[in-house]
């Protein structure tokens, strides 16, 4: 992989930030010396199996577990009868208490509502036992139609067959605008504008439904000890912070009877942000029955029974007038949220409406949407959850321009908002104001070489190759409302001089450990290798929501400098008392105060310290002892980057088989504390997209049984797949402190509208729309051989 551009960020780097430092994770995860939840072991832990539905919708009429509860080795078969009554309150904090919910419960009860769902847990001494012990369960259950939504007929939100959830009498989970709030149903201006605009372009894009698959599923230990009153829970989680509240809540203990904590994560894309029913289940099953339990997903499982996502259509109608100039758009997005989603009532609508006039002007707006409720696993936040805007926006560019006869490059230059139209208020209401996604479309076009590439592209047809090239472009939006923007990074320096920084984040990936001691480090001044970070353990990290959102670097980074700066002037008071000087005459730099023009006049940290732990009897009355400082920072509404992606890709004429050749991204998400971290998760974000529109698919038949169980059905990409990326760098500085942006999201957002529009571009001679993922070797020979459009 190669990098241009990146110089840019050494203009602005400090002595450790704006480095390709190696990552401290590193020297544990690639030598296989990770620890994660199922390498903790708790002496006399009882081991989880669950019983979980086979069908889709129905009734139960029969359920009996008595052998299985005689079997040598189960502790207790525990049903709904003995778990459900501790649940107390079941909210997520980032949703607050009064969000709508789906009708929630830990295990079914009288009835079933999607394959998968658990009915019945066990504890044994082992998994294996465990798992012997359901195959004596007597589960007899009626079955019922399923309401299972099919992307054709998608636009029936009250299907015939029934209800999912009969408490709440509707399959409608969230609609947008929402008619009970007095919100405006439409746009009268824009109604205008498609009626009598010159052009005027219809159409409907589908996405398929595809998963998180981290590498590591899901797992928890909970064990609870009534003599203390205290619940010990270990999970691989985003945020353990959420998982100590969400206990708490279920349980009607409080807060400070929980300590949650995670080890090493790999992997979680928003799978694992929130609780799962599973996890309440276990922490439920230890508060009642007083001891350890464990439960470690296993693949089956994670793909059945994980969370799901994408699953969505979204309907444009673009107006332009004859230059090409975008009058306005009307949008309406229907997502299937399965029948328990995850959080709320799992709806993205509210920001992908936000976000969807991306880096345009694109004149009168109005944006609809609906949610629905499915007999089929609930839907959870998967990367850049809110996507469809960006998915769909993008292959419209696309279509728009090849209609009008406009290059789409072409086209997107002519309705890109540029910097000189700073601060720029977009059509729903957002307000840019460090972005450049004119400059990123610019410099991808020329890493891509797209001039060059007609021209190639025009000689390959002629040889009987399919060539391709496509675009797409963005505004990465991170949200820093509500708990979101409200993160604290603490900051201790101990008796030996070294640093411990304690933060509420949650990495799962993101290398936090590398980037907020880089931060510290410079803000502070002291060695980057002085510095250690603390993160996922309630009892040793601040308040937080954890890793999500792209928010790491803006919002923990932000706190982390303005903690160091903190810390910083604190030293140097310290020094000045030993010192006999001025703070304002001294300095530090890689752990040692000097006095400025006088380098031979020092002290190291440790002794500065020691002073502060131990000497404070010389201090002046309003000079705290002890050398400790926080920030909990306060981040705007929503943060912006941008970036634009470009794919080059050949579709074999004979197979239907796609190959990507070559991929290129110009990305500006601010001052970089680690290149390297950041082309990283550009580049973990570009794999996800070829996996989501090529490979990855998980399909349900007309029963609601799912049929892609197993990574023999599920198809992932490898490495033989991707291609190498080029990256280019635009740095803007954002106005929050340190300059960072939102980076984490953006790779999987706008890598799929990039890949599809290639192999439409590429298929072109034949007459393809593509308008529906996944783009399957099928789907795409049924095109060449003019089956179907």
């Amino acid at each position: 992989m190669s990098t241009i551009g990146a110089e840019a960020a050494h203009g602005v780097a400090g002595r450790f930030v704006g480095r390709p430092l190696t990552r401290r994770e590193d020297s544990r995860l690639v030598t296989g010396h990770g620890r994660f939840v199922e390498d903790v072991v708790w002496p006399d832990t009882w081991h989880v199996a669950f019983l979980r539905s086979p069908v889709a919708r129905g009734r139960i009429v029969g359920l009996d577990v008595e052998a299985a509860r005689a079997l040598d080795g189960v502790r207790v078969v525990l049903t709904a009868a003995e778990l459900n009554p501790l649940v107390r309150s079941w909210w997520q904090t980032a949703v607050g208490p009064d969000a709508p919910q789906p009708p929630r419960r830990l295990l079914a009860a009288e009835d079933v509502r999607w394959v998968g769902e658990p009915i019945a847990m066990v504890l044994a001494t082992s998994r294996y036992v465990a798992e012997d012990a359901l195959e004596l369960i007597e589960l007899d259950v009626e079955e019922q139609p399923p309401v299972i939504a099919d992307h054709l007929d998608r636009w029936k939100v009250e299907g015939e067959v029934g209800l999912v959830h009969p408490e709440l009498g509707t399959n409608v989970a969230a609609q947008v605008p929402s008619p009970d709030r007095g919100m405006p149903m439409g746009n009268a201006a824009l109604d205008d504008v498609l009626g009598t605009a010159p052009h005027v372009f219809d159409e409907t894009f589908h996405q398929h439904r595809y998963l998180c698959v981290p590498m590591e599923a899901r797992g928890i230990l909970a064990r609870w000890d009534p003599y203390r009153g205290r619940m010990e829970i270990v999970a691989a989680t985003q945020g353990a912070h959420e998982v100590r509240a969400s206990t708490a809540r279920l349980l009607g203990i409080d807060e400070t009877q929980v300590h949650a904590s995670a080890e090493d994560v790999g992997g979680g894309f928003g799978q694992k942000m929130y609780m799962s029913t599973e996890d309440h289940c276990v922490v439920a099953a230890a508060y009642r029955e007083e001891c350890a339990v464990r439960w470690i997903e296993d693949r089956n499982e994670n793909l059945v029974a994980g969370g799901h996502a994408r699953t969505e259509d979204m309907r444009l109608q673009v107006a332009t007038d004859e230059t090409g100039r975008i009058l306005g758009i009307k949008a309406h997005h229907v997502e299937d949220v399965g029948a328990f989603p995850t959080p709320g009532v799992g709806s993205n609508a509210k920001l992908a409406a936000a976000y969807l006039p991306g880096p345009y002007d694109i004149g009168q707006y109005f944006f609809s949407g609906v949610a629905t409720y499915s007999n089929t696993n609930g839907k959870c936040a998967y990367r850049g959850p809110w996507m469809m805007e960006t998915v769909a926006r993008e292959q419209m560019m696309d279509i728009v321009a090849v209609e009008l006869g406009i290059d789409p490059l072409e086209f997107r230059r002519h309705n890109m908002i540029t910097s000189d139209r700073l601060p720029f208020t977009t059509s729903s209401g957002m307000v840019y104001e460090t972005v450049t996604p004119r400059e990123t479309l610019d410099q991808v076009a020329e890493l891509i070489d797209y001039e060059g590439f007609r021209a190639e592209q025009a000689a390959a047809r002629a040889d009987g190759r399919l060539l391709g090239i496509g675009l797409a472009a963005y505004i990465e939006g991170s949200p820093g409302f509500g708990v979101l923007g409200a993160e604290q990074v603490s900051l201790r320096i101990d008796y030996d001089g070294k640093v411990l920084a304690s933060t509420g984040s949650g990495s799962h990936g993101q290398s936090v450990e590398t980037t907020v001691a880089q931060v510290v480090a410079d803000s502070l001044g002291v060695d980057y290798e002085d510095v250690r970070v603390v993160q996922n353990d309630t009892a040793a990290s601040p308040f937080g929501s954890g890793t999500g959102g792209s928010r790491t670097a803006a919002v923990f980074g932000g706190a982390a400098r303005l903690a160091g700066e903190k810390l910083r002037r604190k030293v140097l008071r310290v020094a000045a008392v030993a010192l006999e000087a001025d703070p304002e005459d001294l300095e530090l730099d890689l752990g040692v105060v000097r006095v400025k023009g006088a380098p031979a006049v020092a002290l190291p940290m440790a002794q500065v310290a020691a002073m502060a732990y131990a000497g404070h009897a010389a201090f002046p009355p309003d000079l705290e002892p002890g050398l400790e400082a926080a920030h909990r920072i306060k981040a705007p509404t929503f943060m912006f980057s941008n970036a634009a992606h470009a794919a080059v890709v050949e579709v074999d004429p004979g197979t239907g088989q796609v190959r990507v050749l070559r991929y290129a991204v110009s990305e500006d998400c601010g001052n970089m504390i680690n290149p390297m971290v950041v082309e990283g998760q550009i580049a973990g974000g570009v794999v996800q997209g070829i996996g989501g529109v090529f490979y990855e698919h998980f399909v349900y038949d007309s029963t609601g049984n799912p049929l892609t169980t197993t990574f023999m059905d599920y198809l992932l990409p490898t490495a033989a797949d991707v291609p190498e990326i080029v990256y280019g760098h635009v740095v803007t500085p954002s106005t929050t402190p340190g300059g960072f942006k939102p980076v984490g999201e953006g790779g999987a957002i706008v890598s799929p509208p990039a890949l599809i529009n290639a192999v439409r571009d590429a298929l072109r001679p034949f007459g393809a729309r593509l308008t529906a993922q996944p783009l399957t070797p099928a789907v795409l020979l049924d095109i060449i051989e003019g089956n179907t459009r």
